[in-house]
């Protein structure tokens, strides 16, 4: 079934000038990206994108490392999109990470692991929706 996912190519990656090679593992892969934009996010943004982490330890290291640089927000559209990209993303450590993923490929670090993929469907329409309008998404 063909469905949509949400990808950000995060600071770590982008300060590397990798959307390159990052876009170059998604359409690989064969998903296709139907919508695309830099953006330096701020920090209610950031706070917003990631409020299910609020509670947790890492979430002000997070919300600050989002907001230090520009990242690429990313519609991926495809059979099974968010398996399918979770798959290619790779383990969140990139020392477990499969051989040809993304994160075995370009991650720094568990925190600067390059990549963010939407966990579910029913969150990649919520995180879609924060970052474009049905409009933008051209497939």
């Amino acid at each position: 079934m063909t469905e949509r996912t949400f990808s950000i190519i995060k600071p770590d990656a982008t300060r590397r000038n990798l959307t390159g090679a990052v876009n170059a593992v998604i359409e690989g892969a064969g998903l296709r990206i139907v919508a695309q934009r830099r953006v330096k996010l701020s920090t209610d943004q950031a706070k917003k994108f990631y409020e299910v982490h609020a509670e947790r330890p890492f979430y002000g290291e997070l919300v600050e490392q989002m907001t230090a640089e520009p990242v690429v927000v990313q519609v991926l559209e495809g059979p099974n999109a968010v398996a399918a990209y979770r798959d290619i993303m790779g383990a969140t450590n990139p020392k477990d990470a499969a051989e040809g993923t993304i994160r075995a490929q370009f991650a720094l670090s568990i925190g600067e692991n390059s990549v963010h993929g939407s966990d579910s469907l029913e969150n990649a329409g919520i995180e879609i929706a924060q970052f474009f309008t049905e409009d933008q998404i051209v497939g």
